[in-house]
């Protein structure tokens, strides 16, 4: 699996200057307007650069001039490091800097340190030179067709070894899930056209047809997720998947109690949304980085310990990345899954939990207490 293990990000936001290591699964905590969606956003920006969507996604996030630190940064720098087994990581960076009423790429670079004075670079582009390694020559070249000045080269040049094309794969496959829709009419309420799906959607429009295939072709992972909505639910009998009309298909909740299954837009919003991040957690096709914004968001405190838990196994599959809001979610977590966000003079500072000596602390308190009582930084 490739991962990220470390990030660098100056000039965006409130994320003046933040260097952070990166580790398989994170959960932020801090107070509104620190700079936990902010981070989320990078990465999702990053994402964006991987998938050629760069333009459409700085523009929708309100433009260079609204993304930059205010009146402390001139450029948005983003580096990241991405490990390798048995050899030095890959170096991704990228600088993006306003000009006129857009922006432009002014240097982007994608290299490895193989033990010579310089490092080997599959990438090299500086003021809007684009130079690649182009494996027949052996050498870097300038691409003899026209690139798309707004897009990154990593999105654009050929895909010439392996590695830096998984980690492109990597930083474009991160997904981003934030609250789910439970409206009435919302996606996850209502029958849903049969599609092979493997994961339930941004706003569970796959849902149905995910469990259902989950069913059919993987019978024992999803007997395992009906054993962890038992355990969350102790009265769920069973889920059943009706037809609803020529190509549709409907899902019924079976409680113990009651004769006859209630149908999707007749569950609570709690147990919806537990569902849909259950089906998501336990799924062999997660994205390489998941993002998940507030999750505990209508979920009873003691479905957290629940969720901890699969986000934990979902974590060696997938870099999961964490915002909540929640201190009884933090109660469930260890000290090295904690990073605390806090602000220093209007720009956020980022800490790991288990960096703050908080030991002696631990014997007597929990993480939510430490984090109730300050000493983990302000409360959220």
């Amino acid at each position: 699996m490739t991962t990220l293990s470390r990030l660098h990000v100056r000039g965006y936001r409130r994320l003046l200057d933040v260097d952070l290591e990166m580790r398989p699964f994170s959960v932020l905590i801090g107070a509104n307007g620190a700079g936990k969606t902010s981070f989320l956003e990078v990465l999702s920006l990053l994402a964006a650069s991987g998938n050629a969507q760069l333009s459409a996604k700085i523009s929708d996030l309100g433009g260079i001039g609204d993304i930059l630190t205010r009146d402390k940064a001139s450029a948005v720098e983003l580096e990241l490091s991405s490990p390798l087994e048995n050899e030095k990581p890959l170096n991704y960076a990228l600088r993006i800097e306003p000009r006129g009423q857009g922006y432009w790429i002014q240097r982007e670079t994608l290299a490895q340190d193989r033990g010579k004075a310089t490092p080997f670079k599959h990438i090299d582009s500086e003021n809007g030179n684009v130079r690649y390694f182009d494996t027949l020559r052996a050498q870097l070249m300038r691409p003899d067709w026209t690139l798309d000045a707004f897009e990154t080269a990593l999105a654009q040049v050929p895909k010439m070894f392996h590695q830096p094309e998984e980690l492109r794969r990597t930083i474009a496959g991160t997904t981003f899930y934030a609250s789910l829709n439970v409206s009435p009419k919302s996606p996850v309420r209502l029958p849903q056209q049969m599609r092979p799906a493997t994961l339930p959607g941004s706003q569970g429009e796959d849902l149905v047809t995910c469990l259902y295939s989950l069913r059919e072709n993987d019978p024992n992972r999803f007997e395992s997720l009906e054993d962890a909505l038992s355990a969350a639910f102790p009265d769920f009998e069973r889920l059943a998947f009706p037809p609803a009309a020529a190509g549709m298909l409907a899902m019924t909740w079976k409680d113990k109690h009651f004769g006859r299954p209630m149908y999707m837009h007749q569950l609570s919003e709690g147990t919806l949304r537990f569902l849909w991040l259950a089906t998501l957690l336990t799924s062999r096709d997660l994205p390489p980085i998941v993002l998940l914004d507030e999750p505990e968001v209508s979920l009873h405190p003691e479905l957290l310990s629940l969720l901890v838990g699969l986000m934990r196994e979902a974590s060696a599959r997938s870099q999961i990345v964490v915002a909540t809001h929640s201190d009884r979610l933090v109660r469930f977590l260890k000290p090295h899954e904690l990073l605390v966000v806090e602000t220093d003079g209007g720009a956020a500072k980022f800490t790991w939990a288990d960096s703050m000596q908080i030991e002696e602390w631990l014997a007597d308190y929990s993480l939510d207490e430490l984090w109730r009582s300050k000493q983990l930084g302000g409360i959220s």
